[in-house]
Order: C-alpha cells, then structure tokens, then sequence
C-alpha cells in the first residue's frame, strides 16, 4: 500500500472518508448494518465549501448510525452482479457554441484505447479489480474502447431551479443517453459503459432543485438506468478543469483532460465493482473510488506539474489509487 504524497490532499482524502453514502440509501439485498449507494453513486466530491458541506452531512449520517470511522474497513460483497469486462465509449454532449478542443477528445479518447491495449496486465489501477467478484466468478482485466461521438444536440430548457446558463438534470442525460446509444445502434447491458463528457460553462445536477450541482458539489458520478438486457451504465462527466477537481498534475499537458482523466479512472473501476449499487462496497457506502478519492501515491516520473504515476500501455498519467482488500489498504500498481 502507498499512500499519497500530496499533503495538501490529505484533509480531503480523511473528509471524503463517507462520501458514497449517496442521495437514496436504501438497496435490496444490502447488509442492515451498511448505508447502501444510491441510484446516484461514486460521487467524487469537489474540494469546495458545498462539497465539504456535502461530506458533513453524510458524515453526520453515517455517525448517527454507529457507522462514522468505517472508511477503514474493507469493501463487502452484498450479492449484486459485476462487470466482467467493459467496454468503454465517450460521448461529447457540445451543441453549437459550447466545447471541448480536439486535444482534449484526443487525450480522453486515447486514454480508453490504452486501457484496452493493456487489459490482463497487473501493472496499473484496473488490475486491482480483478479481486473481486460476484456469483459467476472473478472480474477481468477485459476492456475495449466501444467508440465516440460527438452529440449536438441542443441543450434542453434547463432543469434546475435557480441556476442561470445551461443546466442538466441527472434525468435529461438519461434521455439524451439513450437517444446518442440508439442513434448509433450502440449496445446495452451489464458490459458496457457511458461516459457522457460535458464542455466547460455547463452546470450539471443530481435533479431539478439545483441543490447538489458540478463544481460546487461534485466533479462526477456513475449510476444506471433501465433493467436487464435494457440497462445503461453511464458517468456524469462534467468538465473538471476547475477549482476543487483538478488532479494538480497534467502529463499530457491539458489540465482539463488530465484532471477528467483522474476522475473517470475513479467511475470507470466503480462501475466494474459496483454497476448497479448492489455489488462492492464499505458499511458507510463507499465504493472501490471512494476510499481512495484524490489520494494519488508516489509519482513515477515528469517534472512539476506534469508528474504521472501510471503507464497504462502507451499513455502516461496522474490516477488516483484503489482500495484492495487483498492489502487492506489503498492500492497503486
């Protein structure tokens, strides 16, 4: 187990200590003694005022039920499925006067293809998946690169009270998802995974009150929508290069890219363990993610600024670690 040489992170890794007690807590199948995630889960809390303000309040949940001090423990198998291999698409939602430049599609969508070229290696975060199971056995190192799209799609009537410019609820990217996947003829179920990347000046939201929103509460999310051979697996990707989701180091020398890079790591490894809520996780709610948010172990190499601490087949970059049960502790290979 490494731990994290960043020690202005390392109040924010103790206070993210509860975060994936989420938005709805209760899941069938999970322990009694447990604060199940959510239908909105993984959440990487933002190192902003909202966001410690948001970790409090799950803190004071967790402790009202005996559980506070529990991020230490292991994670815990509560009978739900996994993902046994992944493949992986990027979908850019940026209608007419909002987006994202080619490098930063390029670093992102590079990112997915050396994931997948290094799938059965045991020398980066993914591997540390492989431990865990459910009831058809072990996941594995299995990833693809699915593809990507650029959507757009005009931004609907924004869905959130009280928030000016464009605003996305949590449902409205379920809509525009499943249009995007039916579009394209792209797959659904348990072996396939969305991530729904947003350009800068787009707020998102977990639901229409505006009251738990991108960059004052958090910097992402994983969930799913529909059932059976129907589901959807997605990530909420808003863009993170900004104050309170930066990662701090930008190898590939875009911060926005870089820092998305950090937080889809952390979604894309949850989804794997975890795609429905049902899988992998502590007693107070947390995630493989979670337990390890914003804690990045010792660099490997790249001056200040652009340090890096996973060679993942061609590419480098700045991931958080995992937990492993296997080491009882936060994981970095």
């Amino acid at each position: 187990m490494r731990k994290s040489g960043l020690a202005a992170l390392a109040k924010w890794t103790v206070a993210t200590a509860v975060v994936a007690s989420l938005l709805i807590p209760s899941v069938a199948g999970a322990h009694s003694a447990t604060i199940a995630p959510g239908r909105i889960r993984g959440v990487v809390t933002a190192a902003t005022k909202a966001g410690r303000a948001y970790r409090a309040k799950l803190e004071s949940r967790a402790a009202g039920l005996g559980l506070l001090g529990s991020g230490s423990t292991n994670l815990v198998y509560n009978g739900g499925p996994v993902m046994h291999s992944d493949a992986n698409y990027a979908i850019y939602w940026e209608p007419s006067g909002y987006s994202t430049s080619s490098t930063y599609k390029n670093i992102v969508n590079g990112y997915f293809s050396n994931v997948g070229a290094a799938s059965g290696a045991t020398t980066n975060n993914y591997s540390v998946a492989t431990q865990y199971y459910d009831g058809t056995g072990k996941i594995a190192y299995s990833a693809s690169n699915g593809g990507s799209a650029v959507d757009t799609n005009a931004f609907p009537a924004s869905g959130c009270v009280s928030l000016s410019g464009p605003c996305i609820t949590d449902a409205q990217l379920q809509t525009e998802l499943s249009k995007v996947v039916t579009a394209k003829g792209w797959p659904h179920g348990m072996n396939t995974m969305y991530f729904v990347y947003f350009p800068p000046n787009v707020t998102t939201c977990t639901d229409a009150t505006g009251a738990e929103c991108s960059g004052n509460v958090y910097c992402a999310y994983h969930s799913s929508v529909g059932s059976g051979s129907s589901t959807l697996l997605y990530a909420n990707m808003p863009y993170d290069g900004v104050s309170g989701c930066e990662s701090g180091q930008a190898p590939n020398g875009d911060t926005g890219a870089d820092s998305e890079l950090n937080v889809t790591s952390h979604e894309n490894i949850e989804a794997l363990t975890d795609p429905l809520g049902t899988a992998w996780y502590d007693a107070s709610g947390q995630e493989i993610g979670d337990k390890c948010n914003f804690t990045f172990g010792s660099a490997l190499g790249g001056a200040s600024g652009a340090q890096y601490n996973e060679q993942i087949s061609s590419g480098n970059y700045y991931l958080q670690e995992e937990w492993s049960n296997a080491e009882i502790g936060r994981a970095h290979v």
